[in-house]
């Protein structure tokens, strides 16, 4: 394992570990889209079925169990514990819009057509688009609390630091997966504009707002 992928794990588990304790403490969910970490579950879910398969080291294992159980918790939390807080009426991004081109996709464009290797690059194909319905609801309120913001902000980052664990990659080891690769492309380019507000108003003690919708 590179640095680059070690930071990028970090980001990760940083970016989990603070929307869950935003919720936790405040004790409210307003803000967060109920139905992107819905997708991140999704994407957890159907990657991580190879905890049943294989073992590839005890860091890779808690790892996964880690986030599997954050992303479940985050769900636990929004839609019972937390369920009166949950906007709902501003959480209505239309998410087959995603599954649908996502499974097809799936299908299509894989290493190998076997179950579970359909079902992992189901999961990579959706990564890169889970967010949306979050960025849709920061768009459509207009503002994002500096929590919600911080935690965008690491799960930007991870991305971008796994985008760079793949040059290292190719660079040393000639290894080179199109898939991820792409699609954690197309994840870093959703956040560009986010990473942009986030250096010029939140990192200035600003309330980071974007143009409502017309």
């Amino acid at each position: 394992m590179n640095l680059f992928r070690l930071l990028g794990d970090v980001s990760h588990l940083l970016a989990m570990i603070i929307l869950f304790a935003k919720i936790w403490r405040s004790k409210s969910c307003a803000g967060i889209s109920g139905k992107s970490q819905i997708l991140f579950a999704v994407v957890f879910s159907t990657r991580y079925l190879d905890l049943f398969t294989s073992f590839i080291s005890i860091y890779n294992t808690v790892m996964k169990v880690v986030f599997l159980s954050l992303a479940y918790a985050t769900l636990y939390l929004i839609y019972l514990r937390f369920r009166s807080s949950y906007d709902q009426e501003s959480d209505t991004f239309r998410v087959e819009f995603l599954l649908i081109p996502v499974v097809g996709l799936s299908f299509l464009e894989n290493y190998a057509f076997t179950p579970l290797e359909i079902l992992w690059t189901f999961s990579i194909y959706l990564e890169s688009v889970a967010i949306l319905p979050q960025l849709f609801m920061i768009s459509k309120t207009g503002e994002a609390e500096s929590i919600t913001t911080h935690y965008l902000f690491f799960l930007g980052l991870y991305r971008a630091l796994y985008l760079a664990n793949w040059i290292w990659r190719y660079n040393q080891e000639g290894f080179f997966d199109q898939i991820a690769v792409v699609s954690g492309a197309v994840q870093t380019i959703f956040y560009c504009d986010f990473f942009y507000l986030y250096f010029t108003k939140v990192l200035k003690g600003k309330k980071m707002s974007l143009p409502m919708p017309v």
